[in-house]
């Protein structure tokens, strides 16, 4: 994904920037996704929350993503890592998966890499958006 095409609100952006340093400071090891969300933090759009499209994914956005392979489709929730639970299909920002949701709308394609190569699924639907339901400090 373009990192032009982020958009993110001032709150969530300080909170992931942080998180991103204490990921690095906690471990030597190169997380490419890590940078990648860096650059697209870096170049995004900061807006206020009322300005956030409804179609496009935030922080706590629960959406619906369909595996371009299989084209099954499953709802996940993108979380701080605090909330993570693979069990509950909350993830984190900070995992590879996360990282690409980001920012991503409704009909983009995200792709992130696994042990086994890439794995791509499409956003098909955001049911639940803090922003677009006025939930601002989430």
């Amino acid at each position: 994904m373009a990192a032009s095409n982020i958009y993110i609100t001032e709150f969530d952006r300080a909170r992931l920037e942080g998180m991103i340093r204490s990921a690095r400071a906690a471990s030597d090891r190169d997380y490419e996704y890590l940078d990648r969300l860096e650059a697209e933090l870096d170049q995004a759009h900061v807006v206020e929350p009322r300005d956030v499209r409804p179609d496009v994914v935030t922080m706590n956005s629960q959406v619906r993503l369909q595996d371009t392979q299989t084209g099954q489709s499953e709802d996940y929730v993108l979380v701080f890592p605090k909330d993570a639970d693979a069990g509950r299909k909350q993830i984190s920002v900070l995992a590879p998966m996360g990282a690409a949701l980001l920012g991503a709308s409704v009909g983009q394609v995200v792709e992130w890499q696994v042990p086994g190569g890439r794995r791509a699924m499409r956003v098909e639907a955001v049911l639940y958006q803090p922003e677009a339901a006025g939930d601002y400090h989430l």
